[in-house]
């Protein structure tokens, strides 16, 4: 075989593994894109009035200290910053149970729920189940889900 017979070949084998290559490489985000995200309980927060604050979501497993002792009974907090009226709360890792969660729209971060002399909140609140408040919380039970493990997407509308 001659020199010019064998160098001919060569940049054909090197083109064929540049473009599988390529391939794999133009691929590879695609099977990573493919996976599941991770189990747990995705809250998207409707009705956000403005941009300021943050959103607090308080997930509880019981009704003891559901919602207002949340800094010592929820078994996960999580505060998020407002974006464009926009806020998503992600609990992930959580065990199959029934839970209810809370939501604070804290407009002027101070860490709690604001109210006016009367008690009324003036900051935004929600819970889970769209559970209704109109002379105090409402009850674990009202505002309790199931959860089995899996993905649950689900959203809590804020009332101001």
């Amino acid at each position: 075989m001659s020199r010019f017979a064998a160098g001919a070949a060569r940049p054909t084998r090197r083109r064929r593994w540049a473009a599988w290559s390529m391939l794999l490489v133009a691929l590879l985000p695609v099977s990573l894109l493919a996976q599941p995200a991770c189990p747990g309980i995705h809250v998207k927060i409707l009705d956000i009035r403005s941009s300021t604050g943050a959103v607090a979501c308080a997930l509880f497993e019981s009704a003891v200290g559901f919602p207002t002792e949340y800094l010592h009974a929820a078994t996960q907090i999580m505060v998020i910053k407002v974006r464009d009226r926009q806020a998503r709360c992600d609990f992930e890792d959580i065990a199959p149970g029934s839970y209810a969660l809370a939501v604070v729209h804290d407009e002027n971060m101070n860490g709690k729920l604001d109210v006016n002399w009367l008690g009324i909140p003036v900051e935004g609140y929600g819970f889970s189940n769209d559970a209704s408040a109109l002379l105090g919380a409402p009850s674990f039970a009202a505002a309790s889900f199931p959860y089995d493990g899996k993905n649950l997407e689900m959203t809590v509308g804020l009332k101001y």
